[in-house]
C-alpha cells in the first residue's frame, strides 16, 4: 500500500509541475492575445484575461503601423541584421580557421582574450563603449548597433571551432598536395562545410538581435531609427500606457521568431549539440 501511494504521489506531482510549467509559458501570450483585439474602451472596463468582444477588431494593429511606423522598424532591424550575419559570419570562420587548425604564439592567449570577453558583464563597460561609439561618430546611425553585435558577442567563434575541430586535417593536406593555397583552403574546403554551423548562428543571433531592446534605444534614440523593440515604447507615457496597443505591437513582433523557430528549430538543436563539447 506504501507503494502505491508513494506512486500515487509521485505521479501528482509530476503532473502538477508539468500543469504548472505549461501555464507559466502560455499564461503570457494569453493575455497578449486577448488584449490585442480589445479598443481602449473595452480593455479599461474589463477584464484583462476576459475574452475580446470581437476577434475581427483590427483598429489596434492599424495603429501600431500607423503611429508606431513599425513597417520603419522592421526595414531597421532587418538591414542591421542582415548587415552583422554577414559580418559574424565572415570574421567567425576565418578566426575559428587561423585557432582551430595553425599553431603560433600567442594561440592561447588570443583565444583566452575571446573567452574573457564573454565573462565580463557588459554593463560594467557601458560607459566607456557609449564614449567609444560617440566618438567615432556612430551615434544615432545604424552603425552602433551593427558595431556592438559584430564585436561584443564572439558566440560565432565558440560555435565555429568546435565544428572545425570536427573536420579532418586531410582534407587540408589533400588540397595543400593539388596546390590550393590557404585561403583557397578556407574558401572551397572548410567555409562549405562549415553550414551547419553557419545555419545555427544565424539563427540564434538573428531572434538575440531581433529581441533585443537595451541597445537600439541607448544608441539610436532618433525616432527615425526605431526597431521594432523600441516601437513599443512609442506607446507608453510618463503615467500611462496604451495596454492593448502595446499588446497588438507585441503580436505583430512576436510573429517573425515564432515562425523562424517552428520551422528552423530542428536546426537549432542540431547546430548546438553537434558542435558541443562532450
Amino acid at each position: 500500500m506504501n507503494s502505491v501511494m508513494k506512486s500515487y504521489l509521485k505521479t501528482s506531482v509530476k503532473y502538477i509541475s508539468l500543469f504548472f510549467g505549461v501555464f507559466v509559458v502560455l499564461f503570457p501570450p494569453y493575455v497578449v492575445i486577448m488584449n490585442a483585439f480589445k479598443s481602449t474602451t473595452e480593455f479599461n472596463t474589463s477584464s484583462t484575461m476576459a475574452l475580446p468582444q470581437s476577434f475581427f477588431n483590427m483598429e489596434n494593429f492599424q495603429v501600431v503601423f500607423e503611429r508606431g511606423r513599425l513597417l520603419s522598424g522592421f526595414a531597421n532591424i532587418l538591414l542591421i541584421i542582415i548587415v552583422v550575419l554577414c559580418l559574424n559570419i565572415l570574421f567567425g570562420t576565418m578566426v575559428a580557421y587561423v585557432l582551430g587548425r595553425f599553431k603560433f604564439r600567442g594561440k592561447k592567449l588570443v583565444f583566452g582574450a575571446y573567452i574573457v570577453a564573454t565573462v565580463i558583464p557588459s554593463i560594467t563597460t557601458q560607459v566607456a563603449t557609449f564614449g567609444i561609439i560617440k566618438g567615432l561618430g556612430l551615434y544615432n546611425t545604424l552603425g552602433a548597433p551593427i558595431i556592438l553585435y559584430v564585436g561584443a558577442d564572439v558566440i560565432q567563434i565558440i560555435l565555429y571551432l568546435q565544428f572545425i575541430r570536427n573536420i579532418p586535417i586531410d582534407l587540408d593536406e589533400c588540397a595543400m598536395v593539388e596546390g590550393a593555397s590557404l585561403f583557397k583552403i578556407y574558401r572551397s574546403v572548410i567555409f562549405p562545410l562549415l553550414t551547419p554551423a553557419t545555419a545555427t548562428l544565424v539563427i540564434l543571433k538573428t531572434i538575440s538581435i531581433y529581441n533585443d531592446m537595451y541597445i537600439p534605444y541607448l544608441y539610436m534614440p532618433k525616432q527615425s531609427l526605431g526597431v521594432v523593440t523600441t516601437v513599443l515604447m512609442r506607446f507608453q507615457g510618463v503615467n500611462t500606457a496604451d495596454w492593448n496597443l502595446i499588446c497588438a505591437a507585441i503580436l505583430l513582433i512576436l510573429l517573425p521568431t515564432v515562425i523562424l523557430y517552428l520551422f528552423l528549430q530542428r536546426y537549432i538543436f542540431e547546430g548546438v549539440t553537434s558542435g558541443a563539447v562532450k
